[in-house]
């Protein structure tokens, strides 16, 4: 199973503030969903709480202390080992978030599917540093604003090394 990362951050590696994302990218959004529908997601229940409900033609799998919590339309599961036991029969996995789940995810991770915005951003919640000599670029595609994208943004795929 290929544990893959699905991540749009700034220079400063910003992902949040107050739960909610820090830009609106129309083509992000679209890259995102390009990636990850008919696959499994897994996310902390924050990343859920700011998304507001299961994302369509995917399986979506939510990661929490709380062993109370009930959601609709989504696998609520109560660690990183668990959500991934549950998808080791699948071909690749995304976790989307949020910081926590990241930090505890990219040592396991074999690939990031990275938007790299252009801009710095205040923010209090950070992707984790990505490590130059653990991981290899093997896509990049750079992006000038446009009339539906405001910023400057590139994609690419890192895999492990």
């Amino acid at each position: 199973m290929i544990v893959s990362l699905v991540v749009a951050m700034s220079t400063n590696n910003a992902i949040g503030k107050d739960n909610q994302l820090l830009w609106h990218l129309p083509a992000d959004l679209k890259h995102f969903k390009d990636i990850t529908s008919g696959h499994t997601i897994i996310m902390g229940r924050k990343t859920y709480e700011s998304v507001g409900k299961a994302l369509p033609n995917r399986r979506n799998i939510v990661i929490t202390r709380n062993t109370h919590l009930k959601l609709t339309g989504v696998e609520v599961m109560h660690s990183l080992k668990e959500a991934l036991n549950s998808s080791k029969e699948e071909n690749e996995v995304f976790i989307i978030g949020g910081a926590e789940i990241f930090n505890q995810s990219i040592k396991l991770a074999n690939k990031i599917y990275l938007t790299r915005i252009n801009e710095s951003y205040e923010a209090d919640t950070f992707f984790p540093e990505i490590d130059k000599n653990c991981w290899l670029e093997s896509e990049l595609e750079h992006h000038l604003p446009d009339e539906k994208n405001a910023l400057s943004y590139s994609f690419s795929t890192l895999t492990s090394n």
